[in-house]
């Protein structure tokens, strides 16, 4: 049986980076207490110093580099498929032609 995957809200990730910031706790307690990993952990707490606030922007608010790439592979997508279909087209007149 497949483990379903956990999930947590930025609030909960920045108050875990928090226990071991402010409360002085250390990383394996703080992973310890709250049954996480401690490398999740670790990674949560490096996200935060280089982000800060911008760390955990969650489904619905995504880095502006991440929504345009996110618009450019559908793009990519796209034009793809259009070509496709041209070539398909243009194989099937000159066939057509002959």
């Amino acid at each position: 049986m497949a483990k379903t995957r956990r999930t947590f809200t930025p609030e909960f990730k920045a108050e875990a980076v928090r226990r071991i910031t402010e409360q002085g706790k250390s990383l394996s307690e703080v992973a310890r207490e709250l049954d996480l990993g401690e490398s999740m952990l670790r990674a949560w707490k490096q996200a935060i110093a280089a982000q800060g606030e911008q760390a955990f922007p969650g489904r619905g608010n995504p880095p502006a580099l991440e929504e345009e790439l996110r618009r450019l592979r559908a793009e990519v997508k796209r034009l793809t498929m259009e070509r496709e279909i041209l070539k398909k087209a243009t194989a099937f007149f000159a066939r057509e032609s002959s």
